[in-house]
């Protein structure tokens, strides 16, 4: 077992919480074993960081030191908005030793351990396609039926690729290997690797539509059962605003869409009340449906 320090990060906490049951259920069957940081507060998403870089900076770090003052060499994340906060906090903090110990020295005057350095920021999508791929193939057991999945990556786990370096950022493939390990037929799309929208949704919701509607029509035209993404950011987006698009455009798609750890859970027999597709806002029944024959 990888012992790690899990940061669900907030969406999982409150709107997202099937991310987080599916993925405390999931994570022994893949030799991960979770140490779940506690007293530990929002990345601060995009917003903080364009704001207020130094008081993002502070925010990231005080995660990154409890994370090292677990005992833990590697902190695991489950959204992408996290990791690349986490990853890009970290990289600055392990680069400037000033810095860190200007930080450090902050944080540790309102009680938060000091900040050494000594963590790597992995998400759980890299552990499971990487070092873990094995357990995962062991796990699988149950397998999908030759499910047409379709994977979407959103942009922030793939870019800048030099911070996070673990996939190609033009043609990824960790979510195809994974998908096929259980069992499924990856779906291959041009918008895959595109932003969900999220973003801008408050500011220019017409132009977020337009960048959301692109995944979920591509998929659909290629065949795909569902749609699968590491990232609950974008499971808010192509879940819950299909609803926005049947709207605008008059057409109800009606694609389900499973986060990673559920995608997973379902190859490796998790129960229905580890997996709570009920949780959804569209229905995951035909998947389900489909798993049944």
């Amino acid at each position: 077992m990888t012992r790690v320090a899990y940061y669900k990060g907030c969406l999982a906490s409150l709107s997202a919480k099937e991310l987080d049951v599916s993925t405390q259920a999931l994570a022994p069957k893949v030799g991960i074993e979770l140490h779940e940081l506690e007293s530990v507060t929002c990345c601060g998403a995009g917003d903080i960081h364009e704001a207020e870089p130094d008081y993002y900076l502070h925010l990231n770090a005080r995660i990154l030191a409890y994370a090292e003052a677990s005992g833990c060499d590697t902190l695991m994340t489950v959204c992408n908005v996290c990791t690349l906060n986490l990853r890009q906090a970290n990289h600055q903090l392990q680069q400037d030793a000033a810095l860190r110990e200007r930080v450090a020295d902050n944080l540790q005057s309102v009680g938060v351990p000091r900040y050494g350095g000594g963590v790597e920021v992995l998400h759980f999508l890299w552990m499971v396609a990487g070092t873990h791929f094995d357990r995962l193939q062991a796990a699988a057991h149950k397998g999908l039926k030759g499910l047409r999945i379709a994977p979407f990556y959103g942009c922030q786990i793939l870019r800048p690729s030099k911070l996070l370096g673990f996939d190609d950022p033009d043609r990824p493939e960790s979510l195809e290997r994974i998908i096929t390990a259980c069992g499924g037929e990856p779906v291959d799309y041009p918008a895959k690797v595109k932003c969900c929208g999220f973003p801008i949704i408050q500011a220019r919701e017409d132009t977020a539509l337009g960048e959301l509607i692109q995944p979920i029509e591509q998929a659909k035209e290629a065949g795909a059962d569902a749609i699968v993404t590491p990232c609950p950011l974008c499971h808010l987006s192509l879940d819950a605003w299909q609803s926005k698009l049947k709207k605008q455009t008059g057409r109800d798609f009606q694609m389900p869409i499973l986060h990673l750890s559920q995608l997973i859970g379902v190859a490796a027999g998790l129960a229905d009340a580890e997996l709570k597709f009920r949780r959804h806002v569209v229905s995951v029944e035909p998947v389900v449906d489909k798993l049944r024959v």
